[in-house]
This record gives C-alpha cells, structure tokens and sequence, in this order.
C-alpha cells in the first residue's frame, strides 16, 4: 500500500509515519517528491490499522497497490526511475548504448572491442568475466583476471562496465571491480542471486528470462528493490518461442508494457534475442521506436563492422 503525506509534511512527520509501519511489521520505502511524500508499506495487509495511521499528524490518504509487484510499480512511483552507471544516467529521456564482447578473452581483444564502440557512440562498455554456458566443456571465462581487464580497460577509456555474477559466491568480487552487476536471463529467478546483488548497492542490469512473463520478470526485479537497492535496470534479451528463424523472440511489446506498469529503466538486447548482426540495427531501431531506454550489443566479432554506413556514426544513428 501507499500513504500519502500531505504537501508540506515535516520530515519528523514523514519518519513518525515510518516509525509506526515499521511497528506493525512493514517495510517502508519514503519517496520523496517535490510536492509530496509518499511512503510505500510491503507487508501483511492483516497487520494494518488504518484508522491508527490515517488520524497521524500529515497523512492525506491510505491507497492500496493493486499489482502483486508493489516497489517496481508505477502506482507506487509514477515517476521514471534514472539509475547511474558511473556518470551515465539510464532511463529519462536519453538513450544509452552498452556494447562490447560477450566473453572477454584477452586484454588486446577487449581494449580493441572497447576503442572501437567508444568510437562508435557507446557510452558503457560490456564484458563477461564470468560466462555461464549449456556446455560445462566450453570457455567459462576468465573470472578475476577478466575483471582486472575490464577495470584497465575502464581506466583508459573512461568507460564505466557492466559484468555478470552467476553465482552467489562471486557477488562481492564483482561489485568491487564493476560499476554495475548483470543477472543473466538463466539466473533471473535465482532468488539468493537477486538478494546478493541487490546488497551491494550496486546498479543491478536484470535480464528476462528464456520463458519468463512479464509479471516474473517483474517479481525478480522487486527482489532487488526489497533488498534495498532501488538502481535496476530491466533488459529484454529475447523469450523461447515455437519460432527458429532467429535464435529467440524479441518481445519488443514487453518494452512498452513495462514502461506501462514500471518505473524502472529498460533496455533491449538486439544481438543475443535475434543472433544475427544482419537483425541488429533493424531491431535497435524498433527497440527505440517502442520506447527503449538503451540498448546492449555484442561486438564479439562482426557487428558494428556490418552495420551499413559509417562505423563512427552506427550507434549515434539509433538516436535519430
């Protein structure tokens, strides 16, 4: 549920309101606002005594959320949310491009990658340090060694990164080294995973999962805000469908549906939903066109290169 503050209420008001939530066995999250305060109350709606709380010096109103994901909705803050990655703000009215290597491999590929989309509009650098795989034969990554990389690469470039933890053990190597935490689609409902993150305080980059729903998708993101850290960033990567044409379904109406009932960010990845650089730029576009708020693309290898036009202008195009 939501209390509203009247306009003008002190912020001893504020935390009295606070204070007796709390007393009754909720979570309260205070949003402040130019006008008003309202502060959102997760818990047993059993344990509420309304009439205890509305006769509280600066209440205006008790309003319940209807969604079964309270934090993450708009009815508890109508407001975009802007997260920060290093200095780039995600979410608002500008577009962000993330880019660079799916694996990180060695220190030349990753600085060449990281040069080249820098060079091409890129404003975050992406790397996996860690790589989880359908094979446990297959290149699982350089862990520490490739988080090392990634903070060099930074420093030269000045391009804050965004890496992946895939395991609850790895959260506090990675957020000492990242600027934001990925959770890939695969873990999107690792519910320890999604609190371990989320402690951090670190920028979380939530991706969808394989044959998630919107609401799950939802539901894994307000793990992370109930574990305190409101900085997620929502990524729509592709869903399994009967459709073998490309490598999975761009859901691009789950953009749109988002930004309907979240406050939070989203982002589309045009290169592993559709696994062809060929789909890459026709899908960035639309991902813009349905209200994108960034996008990630993988340069492992061939991307921007194939993209038609300049090399220097592919990414600023999205932003036409």
């Amino acid at each position: 549920m939501i209390i509203v503050m009247k306009p003008g209420a002190t912020r001893e008001q504020i935390e009295t309101v606070s204070e007796r939530l709390v007393e009754m066995g909720f979570k309260t999250h205070p949003i402040y606002g130019q006008e008003k305060t309202v502060i959102g109350a997760i818990g047993d709606k059993k344990a509420l005594s309304s009439e205890a709380l509305i006769n509280l010096p600066g209440v205006e109103k008790i309003v319940p959320i209807m969604k079964p994901y309270k934090l993450v909705s708009r009815e508890l803050k109508d407001t975009p949310t802007i997260v920060r990655l290093g200095g780039v703000p995600v979410g608002g009215r500008g577009l962000v491009v993330m880019a660079g290597p799916c694996a990180v491999e060695s220190e030349e590929q990753l600085m060449a990658a990281a040069r080249a989309v820098k060079a091409a509009g890129a404003q975050v650098l992406r790397g996996g340090a860690f790589k989880p795989r359908t094979s446990p034969y297959a290149f699982q990554g350089l862990e520490e060694e490739g988080l090392k990389m990634l903070a060099r690469v930074r420093e030269e470039t000045g391009m804050p990164f965004v890496t992946e933890a895939v395991d609850t053990r790895d959260v506090p190597l990675v957020a000492e080294y990242a600027d934001a935490i990925q959770i890939g689609a695969r873990n999107m409902q690792n519910f320890r995973l999604l609190q371990e993150a989320g402690a951090t305080g670190k920028p979380i980059l939530l991706k969808r999962g394989l044959a998630a729903t919107i609401e799950e998708w939802l539901m894994a993101a307000e793990y992370i805000l109930d574990s305190g850290n409101p900085n997620v960033i929502l990524c729509e990567r592709g869903i399994r469908t009967f459709e073998t044409a490309t490598r999975f379904t761009l859901d691009l109406a789950a953009v749109a549906v988002v930004k309907e009932n979240s406050h939070l960010p989203v982002i589309v990845d045009p290169s592993h939903s559709t696994g062809s650089w060929r789909l890459v730029l026709p899908m960035a576009r639309a991902a813009v066109a349905a209200g994108a708020d960034g996008l990630i693309i993988d340069r492992s290898s061939t991307v921007l290169r194939h993209m038609p036009g300049p090399r220097s202008s592919n990414i600023k195009a999205f932003r036409a």
